[in-house]
């Protein structure tokens, strides 16, 4: 064993794998070399980690076991303070990992979006073209006005990405961004605080060195795992959660060999889209279609359950995961252009 995977210890992969962050393995490189999103803003990986409730409600529980006692609720949304990550005795689980929340208890993480609050200090000068943004607190909304009490359209969550055309003085004074929905083709108005503008070089392909031919990903619907492979060794593996047969219908991932012909770095899925089902999901990040009924390699904000079968068809990733794998693949989509449509991409192989 090498000294970088020695020094990666039971403990960091417990604690990573629990805030949905242990999504990269590079052979004989250090997991931060890679571009692991560990340490981002923080060398701490629970210095000022929060979770957001992704369900109707939730329980907190006395251990990290549904077997426990059920010591306090908290509904949708609700934002806490996450201390730690620790493993279910159920060997059974899917997923073992559950957060500790302060001295309140425990809650299941598959039911909880590791967030942060980062506020950032908005520009006033945006590219014509616009200029892709990243929600940087656990959520905030995005009003028809630049104006706290104008109506909503809708939430937008943490790790969500948008369009963002312009900048405008709200009427708190403040610097608003008018934000695109890319599906209906509105302008809505959002804090700027909120919203991270991304570099162009945190948008950069990655690996350019290695042939488009020599890359795989291969998904393993039986595993719940995605792998990235560079001249058929492995660089990348991260869990997901595919097609599922669901009380509404059957949407299994298709098996097959496929393509990212179709990316866009993010996407408003909602009615009308085959896979969104009825729901409405702006800002999906790290969009790659590879069949032309809208099966895509996503990321996901609405769950934190990777490791089962959960979605209407797609691919669902942490949007950490995603991101890589939208830098990693082919077609390349530029930081000024809202999507990139080729006849060929980076192949994809599903199986069960």
């Amino acid at each position: 064993m090498n000294a970088d995977k020695a020094a990666f210890s039971r403990r960091d992969f417990l604690k990573l794998s629990g805030l949905g962050l242990l999504g990269l393995f590079v052979p004989n490189m250090p997991l931060r070399a890679a571009g692991f999103p560990l340490n981002l803003f923080f060398e701490d990986a629970f210095d000022s980690q929060q979770g957001r409730i992704t369900s109707r409600l939730i329980w907190l529980y006395d251990k990290p076991s549904f077997n426990g006692n059920r010591v306090k609720m908290y509904w949708r949304d609700s934002v806490l303070s996450i201390t730690s990550a620790t493993v279910s005795e159920d060997v059974s689980d899917y997923n073992r990992i559950w957060y500790e929340i302060g001295n309140e208890g425990f809650a299941y993480s598959g039911t909880m979006q590791p967030v942060r609050t980062l506020l950032v200090v908005p520009v006033n000068n945006i590219s014509a073209t616009g200029a892709l943004g990243e929600v940087s607190v656990p959520f905030t909304d995005a009003h028809e006005r630049a104006d706290a009490g104008a109506p909503v359209a809708y939430r937008m969550y943490y790790e969500t990405v948008h369009w963002v055309m312009s900048a405008a003085a709200g009427s708190d004074g403040k610097i608003w961004y008018q934000v695109l929905d890319d599906k209906w083709n509105k302008l809505y108005y959002a804090p700027g605080e909120h919203i991270r503008l991304l570099p162009d070089d945190e948008l950069a392909p990655l690996s350019t060195e290695i042939p488009d031919a020599d890359k795989k990903i291969q998904v393993r619907l039986n595993d719940q795992l995605l792998f990235a492979y560079e001249n058929d060794s492995p660089v990348f593996v991260t869990r997901t959660a595919t097609g599922a047969v669901l009380r509404s219908g059957t949407y299994t991932t298709p098996t097959g060999l496929f393509m990212t012909y179709h990316k866009r770095p993010t996407r408003h899925m909602a009615a009308g889209d085959i896979t969104a089902s009825g729901y409405d999901l702006p800002g999906v990040p790290w969009v790659m279609y590879i069949t032309e009924s809208g099966i895509s390699l996503h990321g996901t904000y609405w769950h934190n359950d990777f490791g089962h079968p959960k979605s209407h068809g797609c691919v669902n990733l942490s949007p950490s995961a995603a991101k890589w794998l939208f830098r990693w693949t082919s077609p390349v989509v530029k930081p000024n252009e809202q999507f990139a449509y080729k006849t060929k991409g980076t192949l994809v192989e599903i199986v069960n």
